[in-house]
């Protein structure tokens, strides 16, 4: 291997190389996979003849004189298949797949010493040449035409036969590709610029910031719309004094007086209403701009489910051959988008769930045919996008794994008593495979069994806030099941209030937030707990974990989020319930160490900071906290209720009619209810008021009750209000698209009546 000229082997050449290679090796492994499959397609043999190509193509412009020979000897083994000279057989793809992994290790090895390399192992490049090229020689028994020299291709000549073609740089192309090939037209590809990790980092919370930023313009829309109303009542007031006035017949410079204020409140209204409009529209256009550049840094971090995983086809096949079985991998969904850092965080997990997979899942082909199963067995590897979360599912069609055979290995190691072990669920027997030292092998082999496997996924799939659970269906297979954050940048969160202040709790650590009534807490070994689905759970004031000041809380009804780790389960009560937010997050400042039960910080869509709890650290806290004794009870005894009010509730309709039918249905219950005539009166109406529900017109003038869903649910402060689309329009595209813009409730007029609409609005705020 030669280090280069300076000109051609510079750092970037180099590092395009090494990008060429991973590319191309993909393909090679990908299509020797699906040929060894079907040996009698050749239809994928021209791709794998343009990998080695290509490969061939970027070694000699970079002078890597040990790819040059490696991938033209590849490149002829395919132009020979391709024209029926040879045929691949399964030994003959081992050999080739040999040669895959060495182009893969001479991309790797231009990061260090390149010359020094080649001399270590040049006797090994060498003999894998010889070894490909008897590939060719073997087809001379079958009549093969040629045998293909192992060494380094001589330098092109000017001329060529009349079946070849000349390539632009005076290479020789094999025959099946001609110089029309070419000088087709290349679909544009986009560049690719070399961006540090660092970078993306800061421009992430830059984006962040420009969303805070852009939002921060809303309070000041909103004390305009103050103002306005100020001005409106002013000049009703100046109306009324000119009325009063008049009465008494002032003297003509009062009146003048009092002409030149009105006209005076008139041109500011004006001017008012010409200002507003204006910080309205660049309002929406900052947040518009801010959003937009937002989630193109989001993307920017973002790489296909694929290009992670391009391995693992290969190791299943090697896998398999070495166990003496038939194993093939399904990959669905590689084109799910996925955080980098997360999509190199699951390379391990996979390989040990794959590897797992096909050590102990998948049967020897005689008890698969015994079993009545396909000779050859399939483990499959899928990524979907589900509710703002990635799912992976690795599974297999094996043998799973027998309840009671798992019972008994966790009874002969001692982790229950016999009497618990006979109590434990099948989910629940599923939680052992994932602790350290514990696995379900008869014997250990270099391939598993050691029982780190399982533990090391279930660590990397904490680490970064996410959930693992393994199904058995025994005598049809195994799944795992990962539910992962799409994206390490942003997180889903459950948003409360403690103490007066923000905390976040990550989605993906929460099994449930939910009410609890004060007469459902029990009291037991001087400890507090609720029954939910027939579980104890541990109640505890987060206020207290915290080290915050006593919370206040008044209602019968306490909001509980419930966290838990492997073996404890707690009910956190805090003050409210904020409803779920995505949150960009900023890491803490390392000079602080690790902050107790904190993991991480952001900034809300106001400006205002929050601190993102950190579930596991926070279980720990509380159990240390328990035994220790040092956890108050919270207050079991009755407050004095707080004075009923009645709910509000606007209601947009472009028609009378209906408005006035309405409001007077929700009045006769008990409901205050006010009107707006449409969209843009309504909007100006929830930024300003208060209000418990909105029941809203599709067909309006000026911003249609679509459009008024989406900036209510779109807006930090109002994504809460619930609103109800009541219109005409009933078919189920009509229904649908309200529903996809955020409505809580879509009720068709021509079904309308008195009872359907109040039960409707009792099913969202209850009733007055």
């Amino acid at each position: 291997m030669s280090g280069g000229g300076e000109d051609l082997s510079g750092f970037s050449m180099l590092d395009l190389f090494r990008e060429e290679v991973k590319a191309q090796a993909a393909i090679l492994t990908e299509g020797l996979l699906a040929l060894e499959r079907n040996p009698g397609q050749a239809e994928g043999i021209d791709a794998l003849m343009r990998a080695a190509h290509s490969i061939k193509g970027a070694a000699r412009i970079v002078q890597i004189d040990a790819a040059v020979k490696v991938a033209h000897v590849m490149e002829d083994c395919f132009v020979a298949a391709q024209s029926g000279k040879i045929a691949l057989q399964g030994d003959h793809v081992d050999t080739l797949l040999r040669g895959v992994d060495m182009l893969s290790r001479i991309g790797e090895a231009t990061q260090r010493d390149a010359a020094a390399w080649e001399a270590e192992h040049n006797k090994e490049i060498e003999q894998l040449v010889a070894s490909i090229s008897e590939v060719l020689s073997s087809s001379a028994s079958a009549g093969a035409a040629e045998t293909i020299r192992a060494t380094t291709p001589p330098r092109p000549q000017m001329s060529a036969p009349a079946n070849e073609t000349i390539a632009p740089a005076g290479e020789k192309l094999p025959p099946s590709l001609k110089k029309s090939d070419l000088d087709k037209p290349v679909p544009p590809r986009d560049r690719v610029l070399r961006v540090t990790a660092q970078s993306l980092d800061r421009l992430m919370g830059l984006a962040g910031e420009s969303v805070v930023e852009a939002r921060r313009l809303q309070p000041f829309t909103r004390s305009l719309l103050q103002l306005k109303r100020n001005q409106i009542e002013l000049s009703d007031t100046l109306e009324k004094l000119r009325a009063s006035l008049n009465e008494f017949k002032p003297a003509d410079r009062a009146g003048i007086y009092l002409a030149e204020a009105r006209q005076k409140v008139d041109d500011n209204r004006q001017l008012l209403n010409e200002r507003l409009a204006e910080l309205e529209a660049l309002s929406r256009r900052s947040e518009n701009t801010s959003e937009r550049l937002y989630r193109e840094v989001i993307g920017s971090r973002m790489r296909p489910f694929a290009d992670g995983v391009q391995g693992f086809p290969r190791l299943v096949r090697d896998l398999a051959k070495k166990l003496g079985k038939r194993a093939k991998l399904e990959i669905i969904g590689e084109s799910t988008e996925v955080d980098r850092d997360i999509l190199d965080k699951l390379e391990s997990p996979l390989n040990h769930l794959i590897r797992n997979a096909a050590d102990h899942g998948i049967e020897p082909e005689p008890a698969r045919r015994a079993a009545g199963k396909q000779p050859e067995g399939t483990i499959r590897l899928e990524a979907r996008h589900v509710s703002g979360m990635l799912s992976i599912t690795v599974s297999d069609d094996g043998q799973g794994i027998e309840p009671e055979h798992l019972r008994q290995k966790i009874l002969n190691k001692n982790l229950v008593t016999p009497e618990m072990a006979a109590q434990l669920s099948q989910a629940e027997l599923m939680e052992f495979l994932f602790l350290p030292g514990f696995s379900t092998a008869e014997a250990v082999t270099e391939i598993s069994g050691r029982g780190v496997g399982l533990d090391a996924v279930h660590s990397m799939v904490q680490e970064v806030g996410g959930m693992l659970r393994a199904v058995s269906q025994p005598g049809k297979g195994m799944s795992f099941h990962l539910q992962l954050p799409i994206t390490l940048s942003v997180i889903r969160a459950l948003l409360v209030e403690v103490s007066g202040e923000n905390y976040a709790f990550p989605l993906t650590r929460i099994d449930r937030a939910l009410r609890v009534h004060r007469t459902q807490i029990e009291i037991l070994e001087n400890r507090q707990y609720f029954l939910f689905d027939g579980q104890s759970i541990g109640l505890v004031g987060a206020n207290q974990v915290l080290e915050l000041e006593e919370s206040k809380l008044s209602s019968e009804e306490l909001p509980i989020v419930v966290i838990s780790d492997r073996s404890n389960r707690y009910g956190v009560v805090v003050d409210r319930l904020l409803g779920q937010h995505d949150l960009v997050v900023q890491p803490l400042d390392p000079r602080l160490g690790k902050v107790a039960d904190i993991s991480a910080a952001a900034v809300m869509e106001d400006g205002s900071p929050v601190l993102i709890v950190d579930a596991d650290d926070l279980v720990r806290s509380i159990h240390n906290m328990l035994s220790g004794g040092r956890l108050s009870k919270i207050a079991l005894a009755k407050k004095a209720a707080a004075p009923r009010k009645h709910k509000r509730i606007l209601v947009v309709d472009d028609s009378i009619t209906v408005r006035e039918v309405e409001r007077k249905v929700l009045q006769n219950k008990g409901y205050e209810v006010e009107i707006a005539v449409d969209g843009i009166e309504a909007w100006n109406a929830v930024r300003s008021g208060d209000y418990d529900l909105v029941v809203t017109d599709v067909d309006m003038p000026r911003l249609n009750g679509i459009e008024l869903v989406k900036l209510i649910k779109r807006d930090a402060r109002l994504d809460s209000l619930p609103v109800m689309i009541v219109s005409y329009k009933d078919r189920e595209e009509d229904r649908l698209r309200g529903l996809d813009a955020g409505a809580d409730y879509y009720l068709t007029k021509s079904s309308f009546h008195d009872e359907s609409l109040v039960d409707a609005v009792v099913d969202l705020i209850g009733e007055a």
